[in-house]
């Protein structure tokens, strides 16, 4: 399943301007990273695919995963990310440099809502409605097992719950409103829970601190652990 969703991923060309962008992104290279080849095309999903816990971003980040391959890999955000995924014990290390760095994800699936960077990481509703597809996918393989899902972010808040109702799983009417550590409980389903994004504009104003954001992956690992232990292959 994994194998066919990165292929179509991978090669999706559905929307022109992202298509454009990701790709000048890609030729003109950001000076601190000039001698690397850049990824610039559509980014997929990354980790253990049989997991519990399924973590939902934005899009990938110009000079982050749009040159590395890898969600989350090669910016701050990642680095917040996955040293806080490390220390409640769903990635194999507390950094992701490149997606040939061995780092292994643990009952953890990284995604997005949007697979290409976006201009100014803002994506157009068509653009995203063309990219729903693949997270549903994505979704659709993790439910029978799925115990929560980690948003993170306003916006990818707001489309998961927008895709889980159609789903008919329960999200109450009128709509949750995000707030970092807001967990949404749904009839039959993973529990929802929302967390700030872990963006140099929230990290580096306090909005989001360290004790914020660990709490969120500690509430996690609980969730996740409540059925008992891990099942996924070591």
């Amino acid at each position: 399943m994994f194998r066919d969703l990165e292929t179509d991923v991978t090669r999706c060309r559905a929307c022109p301007r992202l298509v454009a962008w990701r790709e000048a992104v890609a030729d003109a290279k950001k000076a601190a990273y000039r001698d690397e080849e850049y990824w610039g095309r559509p980014v997929p999903g990354f980790g253990d695919p049989l997991a519990r816990l399924l973590i939902v971003g934005l899009a990938p980040a110009a000079h982050g995963a749009n040159r590395t391959g890898r969600m989350f890999t090669g910016d701050r955000s990642g680095d917040w990310l996955y040293e806080a995924l490390h220390r409640s014990g769903f990635a194999s290390a507390p950094v992701s440099t490149s997606r040939f760095d061995g780092l292994r994800l643990d009952d953890a699936w990284v995604t997005a809502t949007v697979r290409c960077a976006p201009p100014k990481n803002r994506p157009r509703p068509a653009e995203r409605d063309r990219c729903t597809p693949f997270l549903e996918r994505e979704l659709d393989h993790f439910l029978p097992a799925l115990r929560c899902i980690v948003t993170l972010g306003q916006y990818a808040f707001d489309h998961m719950l927008r895709i889980l109702r159609r789903r008919g799983l329960g999200i109450p009417s009128p709509k949750p409103r995000f707030g970092h550590g807001r967990e949404i409980a749904l009839d039959t389903g993973p529990l929802i829970l929302a967390s700030y994004h872990p963006s140099q504009q929230n990290t580096f104003t306090g909005k989001l601190t360290r004790e914020a954001f660990a709490h969120i992956w500690h509430r996690a690992r609980a969730v996740v652990n409540s059925d008992g232990p891990s099942r996924s292959p070591r």
